[in-house]
């Protein structure tokens, strides 16, 4: 029987296309001035402080009055990032293409075409985008009510990728399911439906002992990042843990949002038994 080639690396086309982005847009900060840079970071990055300027500047003031104590440079660097106060209502999502270095947009990458590829064929590329600009809206959202007077710019698509992570976790550890073939690296899989199995619902996900060891994975792996927190590149620009969690949410609980039904002789359930079944 002739058998057709098979891909060394098996990634679908939207998390090649986003990868390629991320990584020009990096090329790009990297080539040009610090202070073209910095003009790209106060207009594109997602800076919390901006957006409660807007309703309570006292606040916001505030916060800056204290800063200013700590040093000079400090202080007119996020008096920069303020600008003129107004909220730049696009930046609760561009910020997720800005990174801090290679190495940030490296891991993000890494692990976006580890997790988000399984996600991205289950999904589809419309759905999988909209889920993308879901999870990085969260991330900022969740990031904005940590840190309301904040005007340090936050950076990274980091929320994408753990909604992504998040979301794999919903359909990777049943029986079938691709996470013992690989996720976005090696063969595809024989049977297409083994990323089409129907969605655990979530008391199943936490009495599942694989699923259980990554989510304990992650969150201590976020809890290290918030307790050993570093500045990115030439600014105070941080990858924030935060947003990580909002990201990671949306993918747990929002999932079936945007998942395209299952074929109906793939359905385990011809409807939800609760509330909780139905996430």
């Amino acid at each position: 029987m002739r058998r057709g080639k098979e891909k060394i690396f098996n990634v679908p086309t939207v998390i090649v296309s986003i990868i390629v982005i991320l990584v020009l847009i990096e090329a790009l900060c990297e080539s040009i001035s610090p202070r073209l840079y910095l003009e790209i970071l106060q207009n594109f990055a997602f800076v919390p402080g901006r957006f409660t300027f807007a309703f309570d500047p006292d606040r916001v003031s505030a916060a800056y009055n204290a800063i200013s104590q700590q040093g000079e440079e400090r202080a007119q660097l996020e008096r920069f990032f303020l600008g003129d106060g107004r909220p730049l209502w696009w930046t609760p999502l561009t910020y997720a293409f800005l990174h801090g270095g290679w190495l940030h947009v490296g891991l993000n990458c890494l692990w976006f075409v580890a997790f988000g590829s399984a996600v991205a064929r289950r999904f589809g590329t419309p759905r999988f985008l909209l889920f993308c600009a879901a999870t990085a809206i969260a991330g900022a959202a969740m990031h904005y009510v940590t840190h309301i007077s904040d005007l340090q710019p936050v950076v990274g698509a980091s929320a994408v990728v753990s909604g992504a992570m998040a979301a794999a976790v919903r359909f990777v550890f049943q029986p079938g399911a691709p996470l013992g073939q690989t996720l976005g690296f090696g063969e595809q899989p024989a049977e297409d439906h083994a990323y089409r199995l129907p969605a655990l619902p979530l008391p199943e996900i936490f009495s599942n002992r694989s699923a259980i060891s990554f989510l304990a994975f992650w969150f201590l792996a976020n809890f290290l990042s918030g307790v050993v927190p570093g500045p990115l590149g030439i600014t105070d620009a941080t990858i924030a843990w935060e947003a990580h969690i909002g990201g990671f949410l949306v993918g747990l609980l929002a999932f079936r949002w945007f998942d395209a039904p299952p074929p109906l002789a793939a359905r385990r359930r011809e409807k939800p038994d609760s509330f909780i079944d139905r996430l």
